[in-house]
């Protein structure tokens, strides 16, 4: 009596996706046009000007003391609660999670592992080039500041540029940047627009940023999302041998995988009685 072999919880997800269609061929794929190298060049030169001021000591600094005298938090304490909760958009566990948690539903929907590569990329992208600006400029914030007036730089802190904003800008810039159609882009940009710009301005009124941090973690996270199509084609490479190893996974685990010819050199032949040589007679 044969009886059928009992599926696994992983066989039950590649036939779900093999029930799935291959990957759409109307994903839009952003491309690094001319006018985003322009908006990529005018964001960058903008960081630039930022850490300049601040290094020199300009206006900019003397509005981050005044700001900071001014203590929002005392002058409207009846949001703070609420405030206490909204900057959590802006710390990257929980909202790496939540975003992760909807990019992996539609790589699931639409068999391609692009959302969450690219998810990847973004984050990785972050970490280093945000956090090495903030080790290599040391800048202590608000509540740590030892000389009023000064840029309080290389003392070693950790707050310029702001860490919350960027990340931000960049966790739900990537849902807009994923967009499928021009529409839902524009709504998701809105949307990430209005978050970054809250949390960050949430940092100041609680007083852990100055508020040229903020701008700066706002220039920050928006070149890396203008920068990201540069690595589209490393995003399709490594997709295309993710799933190239899922399937020489599958194929060797169902039996089928190619035997290599290497193993093949060397190995004794197998003769039938019938196909034995014959020994031919020795001359005396």
């Amino acid at each position: 009596m044969r009886t059928e072999r009992k599926l696994t919880r992983l066989d039950r997800v590649f036939a779900r996706l093999d029930r799935e269609p291959e990957r759409p061929a109307h994903i839009d794929v952003p491309r690094m046009s001319r006018h985003r190298v322009v908006l990529l060049a005018a964001t960058l030169a903008f960081y630039a000007a930022i850490v300049w001021a601040v290094i020199i000591n300009s206006w900019l600094v003397t509005l981050d003391w005044q700001v900071m005298f001014f203590r929002p938090y005392q002058q409207w304490p009846e949001i703070h609660a609420f405030l206490d909760y909204y900057v959590v958009l802006g710390q990257r566990g929980p909202t790496a999670v939540m975003v992760t948690a909807w990019l992996g539903w539609r790589s699931w929907r639409m068999h391609t592992l692009r959302p969450l590569l690219a998810l990847g990329v973004s984050l990785l992208l972050l970490n280093v080039t945000v956090g090495a600006a903030k080790i290599g400029m040391g800048r202590l914030g608000p509540h740590y500041a030892t000389t009023i007036g000064s840029n309080e730089m290389w003392l070693g802190g950790d707050i310029f540029p702001s860490g919350h904003t960027a990340n931000a800008v960049v966790t739900w810039g990537i849902l807009a940047y994923l967009a499928s159609t021009p529409r839902a882009r524009r709504w998701l940009s809105a949307v990430s627009a209005v978050i970054s710009l809250g949390v960050g301005l949430t940092t100041v009124y609680i007083g852990t940023h100055w508020l040229s941090d903020v701008v700066l973690g706002w220039a920050a996270g928006l070149l890396i999302l203008l920068a990201l199509p540069w690595f589209e084609p490393l995003i399709a490479r490594a997709e295309a041998r993710i799933f190239a190893m899922r399937d020489d996974w599958r194929s060797r685990r169902a039996g089928t995988a190619p035997v290599p010819a290497t193993a093949l050199v060397g190995a004794p032949a197998m003769l039938s009685p019938d196909e034995a040589p014959v020994e031919s007679p020795i001359p005396a």
